[in-house]
């Protein structure tokens, strides 16, 4: 079988090259994003695959129906990118990576934590410049301060084991409780009552209809004055409008995003040599107060060689007609 990749990058090429090496697959890296434009590229091939940003709408399905694809294998786990019910009538078979390594993006949330609260990407800076003054660079102790997480699925409840081994003090809201949660000493409470309590906030949510835009200037104004915001999931749970006016304010204190509502036209890029279009992204980045990832909370090792190999593993049950249901997008 034929697979192009769209959105490759050379690590995409390394890792699905070492791990294909002994079966029946062809592979073709294309560095495009997935558009309207670019879909014509999966001419000739039955399967594509895909990353986070590539563009499955109604109109992009259609064309890649027209051209006989049948398999679209996504190498991440969110699919809200995808136009499930144009999947559907089309005859589209759509898989996933359910979890590929939950402890990657919770590390990585907690690394935005403690740069944040540290400043250790302004000491570094200061330091090359031989600057030694410790001034701006006062921190708090996170020990038994309150955390709150959005979202208890896999990353959620890694998120919340490592903060209560930390010392902290956890409340976690989830519409789905999770008994493993309690286990590790957090606390289930409302949506407002986290909002009202905690010092720092991690989002660890699925984008949905009902989650979009949930960080909001509602949301925000019920905080606690010096918040810290953490999203490691997806950009459109939180308003960027709204961040910026809460961090004028100084309602939020420190906000560490490893995600952003548009960042399909910036991430996985090098934009170095152009000027940003996005005023929003642009302000955001002025803040001292600010840290900002280019979607890498799930750039390790260990996450990619699960991505490599599940992603394999989908396309090979899909050729013997073994659907794993819990990777099946479209499975009922």
């Amino acid at each position: 079988m034929k697979i192009a990749f769209f959105s490759a990058t050379k690590t995409d090429k390394k890792f699905f090259e070492y791990h294909s090496a002994p079966l029946l697959l062809e592979f073709v890296f294309l560095e495009a994003h997935l558009s309207a434009t670019t879909a014509p590229l999966a001419q000739g091939f039955e399967a594509i695959c895909v990353f986070v940003n590539d563009d499955l709408s109604e109109a992009v399905i259609k064309q890649l129906a027209t051209y006989g694809v049948k398999l679209i294998a996504l190498r991440c786990a969110g699919f809200n990118n995808v136009d499930i019910e144009a999947a559907r009538q089309h005859g589209l078979t759509i898989l996933r990576v359910p979890a590929y390594s939950p402890m990657a993006v919770a590390e990585h949330a907690l690394a935005l934590m403690m740069s944040l609260n540290r400043k250790t990407y302004r000491a570094y800076n200061r330091i090359r410049d031989s600057n030694f003054a410790l001034e701006g660079l006062l921190g708090f102790d996170m020990f038994q301060k309150t955390a709150g997480i959005m979202g208890t699925g896999r990353i959620g409840l890694e998120m919340t084991r490592i903060l209560t081994g930390l010392g902290l003090n956890v409340l976690v809201y989830d519409h789905f409780p999770n008994q493993q949660a309690i286990e590790y000493g957090a606390e289930y409470v409302s949506l407002e009552t986290l909002y009202q309590r905690c010092d720092i906030i991690s989002l660890h949510m699925p984008l949905l209809p009902e989650t979009h835009h949930i960080i909001d200037a509602q949301a925000i104004a019920q905080m606690k004055k010096g918040v810290m915001l953490i999203n490691t999931s997806r950009g459109a749970l939180m308003d960027a409008d709204a961040l910026i006016s809460g961090l004028k304010s100084e309602k939020i204190g420190y906000l560490g995003i490893d995600v952003y509502e548009q960042e399909e036209n910036l991430f996985f890029e090098d934009h170095s040599e152009e000027i940003i279009q996005d005023d929003a992204f642009e302000r955001l980045v002025t803040f001292p107060n600010v840290l900002i990832t280019g979607h890498q909370a799930f750039f390790t090792q260990e996450a990619l060689t699960n991505i490599t190999q599940t992603t394999i593993e989908n396309i090979l049950d899909y050729q013997q007609h073994k659907i794993k249901h819990e990777r099946c997008v479209l499975c009922d």
